[in-house]
């Protein structure tokens, strides 16, 4: 067992080795533009996205010609949102999403705001759900697109992805949803889930950091997008920019394994989360955050009172790798605020301040996650044995005596 043990896999995740494997031949062998038309190079490089791109769209039940690549689910987020806007501005100027979104949503939507938008922000509940029904008010003559992740990067909550898009689809709107935390760890159909446009990462299921794509349905309806980043019409004219040729096989090579072996590691890891689960607990006033069953297996996001989240990373920097909330929040939590995702479903800032995300992985094991569990407890239950605040809470108890009357 290595140390300090990663458990922080929704921050991002190691690359598989059988994705590297497949991603070297294209740095140095077949290193060609795909956009090189003119040569052998190009040629075999053109060829090879365009296998990757059929592979991944395979794998969400969609066409190639649907995928567009990007750098990441931020730039994503960014292309649906602002694409779709500037698309559909001649038909109304109305955008629904969820508190708890991304902040590459929550950003762009007020950037939105800013240049004549109107976003309706729908709250969510203690456990970090939408309600449809909020949804479905919220809808005017106006809205042109509703944008909901499907799991949640901080609480792991998921979102009814399906009913949304029934409802989207219904009354003419395009619906987007933030797939990144869920894509090859949940079973994601954009065409029986009703998507029109869904953002996906690379390095969230075990490949290359910096590529991504978003899913833009062609049909039923024909979406359109405007695209962002111009400059050579590359992707259909959605996004210019030569493409990461080795990136893109590394993220077909990912999401290819990381289906195919779905089920039963998915099994595995709620097995796994649920034993430390138990284990953390145990300590006296700890509590999950999230929805107790409609969440992802790999996530963990617990508050014990009494610890500050720094100090009990910090105590375990040499034992185990956890987080705060979300790494693209790290500027919030490094000014002391707490995450938006906790301030949303009720927890205050003392408490937002105690409460770490752990996220559980492919290459987590049952020893690892015994070992983990006694450090996080042991750490915490000496930082919270040291806080002035549990000092008094203590002696608050022991002074407190009964009234007893004649």
């Amino acid at each position: 067992m290595k140390l300090p043990i990663y458990m922080d896999y929704n921050a991002t995740t190691p690359t598989d080795p059988q994705v590297v494997e497949a991603m070297m031949p294209f740095f140095n062998e077949h290193f060609g533009n795909a956009a090189s038309r003119q040569h052998a190079f190009g040629w075999i490089a053109e060829e090879a996205v365009e296998n990757a791109r059929k592979t991944i769209a395979k794998r969400i039940n969609a066409e190639a010609k649907e995928i567009v690549f990007t750098s990441g689910a931020t730039e994503s987020n960014n292309l649906a949102l602002k694409g779709v806007a500037e698309a559909y501005r001649s038909k109304g100027n109305h955008i629904i999403t969820g508190v708890t979104e991304h902040k590459s949503v929550l950003d762009v939507c007020s950037s939105l705001e800013r240049n004549g938008f109107r976003v309706s922000y729908i709250p969510v509940d203690e456990y970090g759900a939408v309600n449809l029904e909020q949804i479905r008010d919220a809808i005017t003559e106006n809205t042109i697109l509703v944008s909901v992740m499907t799991a949640n990067n901080e609480i792991g909550t998921l979102a009814p992805v399906a009913e949304i898009g029934r409802l989207c689809s219904e009354r003419g709107i395009l619906y987007h949803t933030d797939a990144t935390q869920c894509v090859g760890k949940i079973p994601v159909e954009v065409d029986s889930m009703n998507i029109h446009l869904m953002s996906m990462s690379a390095h969230k299921l075990y490949g290359p950091k910096g590529i991504g794509a978003l899913y833009v349905r062609s049909k039923n309806p024909r979406v359109k997008v405007t695209e962002q980043i111009g400059g050579g019409g590359h992707e259909n004219g959605m996004r210019s920019g030569t493409l990461n040729v080795p990136a893109i096989i590394g993220f077909a090579k990912a999401i290819e394994i990381a289906i195919q072996n779905m089920s039963g590691e998915s099994a595995r890891v709620a097995s796994l989360r649920d034993t430390l689960e138990h284990q953390l607990l145990a300590m006296e006033g700890t509590r999950c955050n999230g929805h107790p069953t409609q969440r992802m297996a790999n996530n963990i996001n617990i508050t014990f009172p009494n610890v500050p989240a720094d100090d009990l990373m910090m105590a375990l920097k040499k034992d185990v790798a956890i987080s705060s909330g979300s790494a693209c929040s790290s500027a919030d939590a490094a000014a002391g605020k707490i995450s938006h995702v906790l301030r949303a479903i009720g927890i205050n800032d003392e408490a937002g301040r105690c409460t770490v995300r752990i996220g559980i992985g492919r290459f987590t094991t049952k020893e690892e996650i015994e070992y983990a569990g006694k450090k996080i407890v042991a750490a915490a239950g000496r930082l919270q044995k040291t806080s002035p605040r549990h000092q008094i809470e203590k002696n608050s108890k022991h002074l407190t005596t009964p009234i007893t009357t004649r």
